[in-house]
């Protein structure tokens, strides 16, 4: 697969496919980006577990930290890598000897290894790399496009808010996360 770039429809169906996602190299620290994905993909619907051995057993935002990915008590969907190109192999590693394996294994932004990513798919995973679940989230929902940054249409027309407080749309086609 080249992952240069991936069709919309590739990410919404990945996005829209998995309910557990361990986040790799989560942080507890609320100023950091890994933070504000676990975070913002639990808000979503999603079952987060963050995956720090400096953190395990602490509770952050209602999430408990995980040593390792083997130490998650339930099967993985999807693993989101937030930690450095070179440790990517590592992680893969373990991924690979989870005795039920991973759908998915996604990497941030500015993480890419294409030979992980090939030993990845050659083990029956999708790949997406150097991306951020949280950025295409909220670009395919429409969440980014409220503020006129979505690439795809800018506008200066303020959203139609539904209720009170901040509108969360989902990418699904048939309802939001937390409904299925």
């Amino acid at each position: 697969m080249n992952h240069d770039s991936y069709e919309d429809a590739y990410i919404r169906a990945i996005l829209d496919g998995v309910r557990t996602i361990a986040v790799v190299g989560a942080s507890a620290n609320p100023v950091r980006p890994s933070y504000l994905v676990m975070t913002y993909l639990a808000e979503r619907g999603y079952t987060v577990y963050p995956v720090n051995p400096g953190q395990a057993g602490k509770v952050v935002a209602g999430l408990t930290f995980s040593r390792s990915l083997a130490d998650v008590p339930v099967p993985i969907d999807m693993v989101d890598v937030f930690r450095a190109p070179e440790h990517v192999p590592q992680v893969l590693d373990e991924v690979l000897a989870l005795a039920q394996r991973p759908k998915v294994l996604w990497t941030q932004l500015g993480v890419r290894d294409d030979a992980a990513a090939a030993r990845a798919e050659a083990a029956g995973l999708q790949v997406v790399m150097n991306r951020c679940p949280k950025i295409e989230y909220g670009r395919l929902s429409g969440e980014i496009g409220w503020s006129g940054v979505n690439a795809r249409t800018i506008s200066a027309r303020r959203p139609k808010l539904m209720g009170q407080g901040v509108q969360r749309l989902s990418i699904a086609t048939r309802g939001p996360a937390s409904e299925r």
